[in-house]
């Protein structure tokens, strides 16, 4: 068994609560990145479906009792017998609770993972280059596009401004891109594997939160620095630079995002050397 050293971030955004989930349970790691459904109905204590969706997923894996991809499974499950139990009107997509997921489970020197949405897993391994396990996971993009090219002739927040916009990519959810949010197609859309932690010295799991704000939506994430914030400072000096772009753009107008901070849920894990 490998010596773990783990660290987390749980942080909450400009939202009204925290839609992040984080998990960390003996040898299972996740994070979560709940998305409340576009009619914004909430439930008791006005808890949102989003945070419903990414709390019910983290409890469905936290039994670590299957094969990752079969937890993925159940949790999926779950979340559409929780919104049919609340009423939700589940035949249309704007209606639903999602989460992204990224999750993964050390043992006998591998790391078995499952992810889908825009939840990421990257490995950074024993000569400090790294590996992000999936590459597909921006389905953001031509709505931050329309929204950096307009913003400056706009008044109003990107949520109303771009509405429309907004709605149509919902509406592609696991047609055009993968999201747990209770539909089976959700399942064609998961990802998983295993890596061998030979040669590995690092494993960030992370949500969109922590993704280091770009000027132009059509450049990717850059990655590379945020390897090197975190080789140097661990995943607060990633989280403290992301904030503090953020604070200088508090309309997201440079940097085109949904709001000004989002939500975190960060896991690091460092494998000593043997």
């Amino acid at each position: 068994m490998h010596t773990i050293q783990t660290h987390s971030i749980h942080e909450q955004g400009t939202g009204r609560i925290n839609e992040d989930a984080l998990l960390l349970e003996n040898n299972l790691f996740g994070v979560f990145d709940g998305a409340t459904s576009l009619d914004k109905t909430t439930f008791e204590r006005e808890m949102t479906g989003g945070y419903l969706a990414s709390t019910i997923a983290g409890d469905k894996f936290r039994s670590n009792d299957a094969p990752l991809f079969d937890l993925a499974c159940k949790a999926n499950t779950a979340i559409f017998h929780e919104m049919v139990s609340k009423g939700v009107n589940v035949s249309e997509k704007e209606n639903l609770w999602s989460t992204s997921v990224a999750v993964g489970r050390v043992a006998d020197g591998t790391f078995d993972w499952v992810q889908s949405g825009d939840s990421l897993i990257l490995v950074i391994h024993e000569d400090n280059s790294h590996t992000l396990l999936i590459r597909d996971y921006d389905h953001d993009t031509e709505t931050l596009k329309m929204w950096k090219e307009s913003a400056d002739g706009r008044s109003g927040t990107i949520l109303d401004e771009m509405n429309g916009q907004i709605r149509k990519v919902r509406a592609g959810m696991n047609i055009n891109y993968g999201v747990m949010n209770g539909e089976e197609e959700a399942l064609n859309f998961l990802r998983h594997g295993r890596v061998d932690l030979k040669g590995v010295k690092h494993i960030l799991m992370f949500t969109d939160g922590l993704f280091i704000p770009r000027e132009d939506p059509e450049t990717n994430t850059d990655f590379e620095q945020l390897v090197a914030l975190f080789l140097e400072g661990g995943l607060d000096a990633v989280r403290n630079h992301v904030r503090s772009l953020e604070k200088t753009d508090p309309e997201c107008r440079i940097y085109p995002r949904f709001k000004t901070h989002d939500d975190i849920a960060a896991i690091s894990l460092s494998f000593p050397p043997s």
